[in-house]
């Protein structure tokens, strides 16, 4: 057995023998059930006296930590169960649910592009050099990085060179590599504001890596950045606001810009589904207004798959050696095939006529979204912009709470996620709901919404 003894004699030595043994199996080091050496073979094992490790194993037996069994010997007894504590999962580990999954950011997997990604495969596989799969730079691979410097100028409005792009393994690694820098840039400790209402496990994140997360309200124009005053960063999703959907306004995102510049803080622009507006052409990313002062963050999660955990950062010039700096002890890294095949999506095309095809899907699912609502639920109301992957639907403060009308819907198969929980505060938030109208698989999509419309309106008052 491996057991580190104290020096010691007589009763020294057989406390820490107790003592040993006691750790070794609250540690789970030694499990419910195991069967311990004889005392004559511990002794020898351990060079003390057989004496010493029978009065020790005698003390661990009347514990409870150990058992004796006829013709069994001792064993390790069974231990109580420590306490399950149960935290909101992350969005990153959600499990899979029975019965209609209607919760938010989720696209439609099952329009995963997999006829386009085995053949990008298949042609990066037959002409990658061999020095491709070699110890690569920890920025990206450079044929990714030029193509979405290609890709984002023209979609995003993103203006940047492949020198300023770091890719990413997944949206929470760029933002702790962004506040690593911070650290640096503004000394450890300082503040970033978030939107409240937001993912809460990114504040949580920026709290854990040594800054302190501010909460700033969100109005219908947005953040409220008057509300901004000596912070490092500000995380904003102008495009499409998670969760509430609204656009930051015009006048904002120059409010917002102006306060960059005279605080000399840095705006965090998360860009998380950018691509899917359906009443209007895409709003361009808050980027090119300010590429001095804007860090802007892209991933696959919304357009593609989470899975493929792939993102990006495109860098003011002043971090782009800091950043690089952070990358050198941080592990996470995309694998270089997956790096490939996604350029080369871009490069053919693939990426703009996959996202064109789910915009439509998706558009017309909100549209099918909304007539169900104002058609059979006109006390509801469906607020944000036409956008995304998901919509807030709120009810009157009379409709009851809204943990028990989460309780009416997963009672009856249906899952979705409250608003409240997003908000840093959450007392005094009006009763609603946050639909994933894009999680369905598309033959399942109408079956999902009647359930959810018959349950709604099949909710207790």
């Amino acid at each position: 057995m491996d057991l580190h003894l104290q020096a010691g004699t007589g009763e020294g030595l057989r406390a820490g023998l107790e003592l040993a043994l006691r750790e070794a199996v609250r540690s789970g080091r030694l499990a419910p059930g195991t069967r311990l050496p004889s005392s004559r073979t511990l002794a020898n094992d351990l060079g003390v006296s057989r004496g010493t490790v029978t009065q020790a194993l005698d003390q661990l037996v009347a514990e409870g930590y150990l058992e004796s069994k006829p013709r069994s010997g001792l064993r390790v007894a069974p231990q109580p169960a420590p306490p399950i504590e149960s935290p909101r999962p992350s969005r990153a580990t959600l499990p899979a649910v029975p019965g209609i999954d209607l919760r938010s950011g989720f696209p439609d997997l099952a329009a995963f592009p997999r006829r386009q990604w085995l053949a990008a495969t298949r042609h990066v596989l037959r002409t990658a050099p061999n020095t491709a799969f070699g110890y690569r730079d920890r920025t990206g691979a450079v044929e990714l990085r030029q193509a979405l410097a290609e890709y984002l100028g023209r979609a995003r409005g993103v203006a940047t060179t492949p020198a300023h792009i770091v890719v990413c393994a997944g949206y929470a690694q760029a933002l702790r590599l962004v506040c690593q820098v911070l650290s640096h840039h503004a000394g450890p400790g300082s503040a970033i504001a978030y939107e409240d209402p937001t993912e809460p496990d990114y504040p949580a994140l920026t709290e854990q890596l040594g800054h302190r997360a501010r909460h700033i309200p969100v109005d219908q124009d947005g953040l409220l950045v008057d509300r901004l005053t000596d912070e490092s960063a500000a995380v904003v999703t102008p495009a499409h606001q998670y969760p509430l959907g609204v656009t930051l306004s015009p006048a904002r995102r120059v409010e917002l810009v102006s306060w960059a510049r005279r605080s000399g803080g840095l705006i965090v622009e998360d860009d998380y589904d950018g691509e899917f507006r359906y009443d209007r052409r895409p709003v361009g990313a808050l980027q090119g207004m300010a590429p001095d002062r804007v860090i802007y963050v892209g991933t696959t999660s919304k357009t593609i798959a989470p899975g493929l955990r792939l993102a990006w950062l495109v860098l003011p010039g002043s971090l782009v050696d800091p950043l690089h700096e952070a990358t050198r002890w941080d592990e996470s890294y995309v694998n270089v095939i997956d790096q490939l095949v996604l350029a080369r999506l871009i490069q053919t095309g693939e990426l703009d006529r996959h996202i064109r095809h789910c915009r439509t899907r998706y558009r017309r699912r909100r549209d099918l979204l909304g007539q169900a609502i104002a058609g059979q639920l006109p006390y509801a109301r469906l607020s944000g912009v036409a956008a995304g992957l998901h919509a807030v639907l709120q009810f009157p403060a009379h409709t009851g709470s809204e943990a028990s009308l989460l309780g009416h819907l997963e009672r009856s198969g249906i899952h979705v996620e409250g608003l409240s929980p997003f908000y840093h505060r959450r007392e005094n938030t009006p009763p609603a709901i946050v639909i994933g109208y894009a999680t369905p698989a598309e033959h399942t999509y109408r079956h999902a919404l009647g359930a959810l419309v018959d349950a709604l309106r099949a909710a207790p008052t």
